[in-house]
């Protein structure tokens, strides 16, 4: 049986490039019976910080914690430059005024996403940073998205700061606390004995966020077809700029776990709370870009998934890291 687990996991993790799209796809078409469970994606992102966690101990999340310059990188990348490229990006296209420009700048300010420690992981970065970078971001997202948005726009946005806070505790802070608490009770055991089930689950429940998330944004970008044609290739420029960002600001590290998870952390953004932000406080028009960033995001990672193996097998990569060849390294 938990062989079987293994493989299935092991199956899960060889095609998720492809299980990405499609779940995309699957809720568009069932966005009538998927819409209404959004409630329950807090409850599944909450699962996946687990899982990812249990692989982690305080040690590494420690040493993760004496690496502030990494992490002071990683935050410039995602809440300084991003959303300057998406501004000037914008306004060039729309003005500056457009609620457009208001909407790209949302989609990079808001926090890094949970599933860019799966991304990691599969690439075999440094997953104890990525988790401590986005649990650290996460906790300050309500002051860095008001701040950035005032700042560019001249504009203060009403937070419910107190509600934001707590959300953003049942569903990034306690899960990682609770797993990394499980993995040094069990005194490492927990990640190995529970990958037979806890594996194969978090890829169905990384597969069910997107296609909830899906359902959820169907109406909106239907109605909103007769903008597509100049709003999504420029989402795919946003989304492929914001890698590279990443990836050329993490060269910096000359580390391949690091280099890994500040690529992964800078091109993939919590949309989830995009979409709720840009929903409640924004026109439509302001959610456009935010949603169209769902249907982007997840295939891009695929990409740069097979784009950072192939780089680790370049000349460049050997110079900068002093690493002989990619399979040589351990993380």
């Amino acid at each position: 049986m938990r062989e079987k687990g293994n493989r299935l996991n092991r199956l899960l993790e060889q095609y998720l490039f492809i299980l990405t799209p499609v779940s995309l796809i699957l809720g568009f078409l069932l966005s009538g019976a998927m819409k209404s469970w959004t409630h329950a994606i807090p409850w599944l992102f909450a699962y996946l910080t687990f899982v990812m966690a249990t692989g982690c101990s305080l040690q590494q999340i420690r040493d993760a914690l004496r690496m502030p310059g990494a992490m002071l990188l990683t935050f410039a990348l995602t809440h300084v430059v991003a959303p300057l490229i998406a501004y000037g990006i914008g306004a060039w296209i729309f003005g500056a005024e457009s609620p457009y420009v208001v909407g790209f700048v949302l989609f990079a300010v808001i926090p890094l996403g949970v599933s860019s420690v799966i991304w990691v992981s599969l690439s075999q970065g440094h997953v104890p940073f990525t988790l401590a970078m986005i649990v650290i971001d996460t906790a300050l997202s309500p002051f860095v998205i008001p701040i950035a948005l005032e700042s560019m726009f001249g504009a203060s946005i009403e937070l419910d700061h107190a509600g934001m806070l707590t959300d953003l505790f049942l569903i990034m802070v306690a899960p990682t606390i609770l797993g990394v608490l499980v993995n040094e009770l069990s005194r490492y055991r927990f990640k190995a004995w529970s990958a037979p089930v806890c594996g194969p689950s978090s890829k169905v429940a990384l597969c069910t966020v997107i296609m909830i998330n899906a359902a959820a944004i169907a109406p909106y970008v239907v109605e909103l077809k007769n903008d597509m044609i100049v709003v999504v290739p420029l989402v795919v420029l946003l989304v492929i700029l914001c890698y590279l960002v990443g990836f050329a600001g993490s060269l910096w590290t000359r580390r391949p776990d690091l280099m890994i998870a500040i690529t992964f952390s800078s091109g993939m953004r919590n949309i989830s709370l995009g979409l709720v932000l840009a929903l409640a406080y924004f026109s439509p028009l302001t959610a456009v870009p935010v949603v169209l960033a769902i249907l982007i995001q997840q295939p891009f990672a695929t990409l740069n998934h097979v784009f950072m193996k192939a780089f680790m097998r370049t000349d460049l990569y050997k110079k900068i890291t002093g690493v002989p060849h990619a399979e040589q390294v351990r993380y």
